[in-house]
Order: structure tokens, then sequence, then C-alpha cells
């Protein structure tokens, strides 16, 4: 989620529950018999079909661990990804995988002993938890199992050994909005960022872009992102130092803006009453700008922010919509991939279908959002496109570069670094 897009979790529309979903083995089996493919009794050697086919035959068990009936909005947005891992197992025709979906009751102690039950079910990789401290749990436990974690945090912390994230981050998002900032000449910037762990983290990246970029961040304020009098003061003294700086130098070309839309919808009136202008003054954001009502902020319009191509996010609320009645909150994409990468390599040798080689692999995935590679640190890449906000949607503005080569280094062969808390970037970090 992201402090960005869900500030305190505007994370979407769903409902709890905890269930169990595959297919069966023996369906899977009597086709392969009944071609021919396999014979009824071990007589003869296998050949490449038969091998092919004995690998189908195997059910190969999934966990998943979500927080189905945790804390406020966790539950909610818990069910949706659950509906989006199901989604992506019927999208993938695989009745050979057998998806254990177990709640994790959005504690570190439900998610240590969901583990411990999936473990003792025999998957062979779980998906999830959502929350950094669940994962923190959760991972001891899959890792004296030999399991990796595919987990949704976007907290670069519980990264690295065996637990993957698959979420978005705020770093990278920061560093392609300021380098495209940079190429359209915006290198006087003034910054508005939460006073949290989130607007830790973006300052943090704010200041190494600017750095790699040659942008100046001439003026930043801080903001409690649930008090309205907080923000309303803080956004009076940032217009205080840019009009002090304008006085004596040049003028100030971007307004960087961290936060989601419950912080846009704060902070845009007072940034109205305090003129600051969007025509003059090019508005930045992160992919927590990537809401659908963000277009229905006046303020906004014209903001460019960093994010996946919106194609296939499109595509995919479409077609669940069709199947749940609702759209899905952002961070469903994850639940989705994580399935499709597993049902990716279920065909592989026991063993080593979900080894750190595997999971690492050079060539990635295909995922909602496009190609995606878990990284050296146990992070997902992406490609990122900067888009601006327009009244009928975001549209992009300059499309996601080729993603680069790798390093020679496996998924999670060292701990990330950062600060973040729990959820994706493309929502506010939630604890």
């Amino acid at each position: 989620m992201r402090q960005a897009p869900w500030y305190t979790v505007a994370l979407g529309t769903l409902l709890a529950g905890c269930a169990a979903g595959g297919g069966t083995l023996t369906s899977v089996r009597d086709q392969a018999v009944a071609t021919g493919a396999i014979g009824s009794a071990s007589t003869a050697p296998a050949g490449p079909v038969a091998i092919a086919a004995q690998r189908k035959a195997q059910t190969v068990k999934v966990g998943l661990l979500l927080p189905l009936s945790g804390p406020g909005q966790a539950t909610v947005i818990a069910d949706t990804m659950k509906h989006a891992a199901e989604l992506a197992l019927a999208d993938g025709k695989a009745p050979h995988v057998q998806l254990i979906v177990r709640d994790d009751k959005g504690t570190p102690e439900g998610a240590e002993g969901g583990a411990r039950d999936l473990v003792s079910e025999g998957v062979e990789v779980i998906l999830g938890p959502l929350f950094a401290r669940s994962v923190q749990a959760a991972a001891p436990v899959a890792r004296q199992a030999g399991l990796p974690l595919l987990a949704f945090s976007n907290d670069r912390q519980v990264a690295g050994g065996n637990v993957s994230l698959l979420s978005f981050m705020a770093e990278p998002e920061v560093t392609r909005i300021v380098a495209y900032a940079a190429s359209q000449g915006k290198k006087r910037m003034a910054a508005l960022v939460p006073a949290d762990g989130y607007g830790r983290l973006v300052e943090a990246a704010l200041k190494a872009a600017a750095v790699q970029y040659g942008v100046s961040i001439v003026a930043q304020q801080t903001f409690a992102p649930e008090e309205a009098k907080n923000a309303a003061i803080a956004v009076q003294a940032l217009r205080d130092a840019v009009r002090g700086i304008e006085e004596h130098g040049d003028p100030v070309s971007a307004l960087f803006l961290a936060g989601g839309e419950e912080a846009m919808a704060m902070l845009a009136p007072h940034l109205k009453q305090a003129a600051f202008d969007p025509k003059r003054m090019q508005v930045l954001g992160t992919g927590a700008l990537d809401y659908a009502g963000a277009g229905r902020e006046p303020f906004l319009v014209g903001a460019w922010f960093a994010s996946p191509d919106p194609k296939g996010w499109a595509d995919f609320q479409m077609r669940f919509g069709k199947v749940r009645g609702h759209a899905p909150p952002r961070i469903a994409v994850f639940a989705y991939d994580a399935m499709a990468t597993v049902i990716a390599l279920s065909n592989g040798p026991d063993g080593a279908r979900y080894s750190a080689a595997q999971l690492g692999r050079a060539s990635g995935f295909e995922g909602i959002d496009g190609t995606y590679r878990i990284g050296r640190d146990g992070v997902a890449e992406r490609p990122l496109a900067v888009l601006e906000v327009q009244p009928s949607g975001a549209r992009v503005i300059d499309a996601p570069p080729r993603m680069a080569a790798p390093t020679a280094m496996s998924p999670a062969a060292a701990a990330g670094g950062g600060v973040l808390s729990s959820i994706p970037s493309a929502f506010p970090p939630v604890n």
C-alpha cells in the first residue's frame, strides 16, 4: 500500500474470509492415462512427455497468509487479495496447484501460527503476509522449513534471506520522478512530506535523487498526516519559505508532495489558499497519486508522478470487477502476481522449483503491471512510467524504460535497508 497510495490505509473494499482452493490430482492423472501420456503401471521407461505429465500430476501446495480478520480495513484488503490470488489460479489453468489460505489475524503471533500451520500442510512456498511485523514473525518458521516467502510489505528491512517483497517501493518512484522533472528543467523544488515512517523514507530518497540529478530542494516542511490544523500550518510555513527564497533568488519550479488520497484531500485546500499555483510550479508526487479521484481535485490536474504503465491495471480492474462485482484496491495486483509467479514455476523439479535462483531469474516474470524481477535485495524491480493526472484519469507522458540488466546476485542474497512500515508503496504504510 503507498503513504502513499493508502495513506492510512485507503486500500479498497472487500470482505474477510478464509478458504482453501485448488485443483485435483486425480483429474490430471486420469486424463494423462486416458490419452496415453503416462501408463497405468510403470512397465516402460518414462519419456519426456510422460515426465512432463507426471510433474503436472503432482499437487503443488501454495500457502497464502493474510489478515482476514485483522484490524481496521485490513480485513477488506486481505479478502480482495485472496480473491486476486484465486483469480490468478483460475487464469493460470493449473489444476495441479492447490492454494491453502490461512488467517494471520493481523498480528505477529497469528502470522507465526499461520506459517506453522501452512508448513504442516506441506506447502512449498508462502505468499504473504501483508504487514512487516507479520513477515518478521513468519519468516523464521518458513526458513526453518526451507520455504521462501513472497510477501506484500513495503518495508525493505524485512527483505532478504528467504523473504522477497513484491510490493511497490517509494524510493524508485521518487528517483524516477525527480529524474524526469530534472530532464524537463524543474531543478528547484519545494517539498511537503508527512512526519511519519513513509515521509522519512521519501525524504531520504528525495535527497539522494536530488544529488544524483542536480536538483536543489530549496524548502521543505513536514506535516502530521492526520491533523488538518497541523497541515495548514506546514503549508503556510512552506509558502513563507518559498516567498523568501524567490525574493532573493531564482523561482521555485516544482512542488513535491508525498501522500495519497487522504493526504491530498487534506492538503489541497490549504495549498490553494496559500496561493501555490500549479501552473507556475509543477506538482510532483509518487505512485501515491495513482488513485481514481485524483483528477477531480483541480490542484492536482497536471501533476506528474511515477508508477507502472496503467494499461495492465485497467484490464485487471475490469476482469476483477466482472468476477467480484466491485473494483479492487491497487494492492490486489501483488497477490495476483505472486500467484502467477508460483504457477509459472510449478512444473519445475521437486525441491528446486521455488529456489532463490528460480525466483530471481534474470528474465523475470510477467505481472499485471508488466515485467518485474526480484532483485538482489529481495525487492521486486519494475520499470516505471511517468504519468500526468487528468480529469479523465492519468495518462502516460514518459514510457517505462527497458529493464536494466540484473546485478550478479541471487534474489534474496542480502537484506535490504530503509525504514518503511508495512504495506506497498502505492498506499501509505501501516504498522
